[in-house]
């Protein structure tokens, strides 16, 4: 698919499932001094989570405090990450396009509820994906 580049697209994302943030970007982590490099968004079991931008999966399988984890690949250093899924539906390797299901959202890794991880990087180097994601 003939898709624009990532780095065209600040404001103009869709988010990948629907919910309420439940902890956003740069807040402080409870019991640590670290900060949320993505944003957490609830979201009831078994929801779809949707790919951001067009991409291939580099990364499918369980990671520890995020889950079942898939990594998205969009080209010139972007990334996005959706964790604490229930089921992944996509492969390493897989291409994938804007909008397309590629996990249902969980709350695997250890999550009370369940809901989304997602984040945005830029050459390894966290983005706010509330200043990418359409309000």
């Amino acid at each position: 698919q003939d898709s624009p580049p990532f780095k065209s697209l600040l404001g103009k994302l869709q988010w990948p499932v629907a919910g309420q943030l439940l902890n956003a970007f740069g807040d402080e982590r409870r019991g640590a001094s670290l900060k949320w490099d993505g944003v957490q968004i609830g979201a009831a079991a078994g929801n779809e989570v949707r790919a951001v931008h067009t991409g291939r999966v580099v990364f499918a399988d369980w990671f520890r405090n995020l889950g079942l984890l898939i990594i998205l690949d969009h080209g010139e250093g972007y990334m996005t990450l959706y964790g604490y899924n229930q089921s992944l539906l996509k492969k390493s390797g897989d291409g994938v396009l804007a909008g397309e299901t590629i996990a249902y959202a969980g709350d695997s890794g250890g999550q009370n509820v369940p809901a989304v991880y997602f984040e945005i990087r830029h050459n390894g180097t966290p983005l706010n994906p509330s200043l990418w994601c359409a309000r």
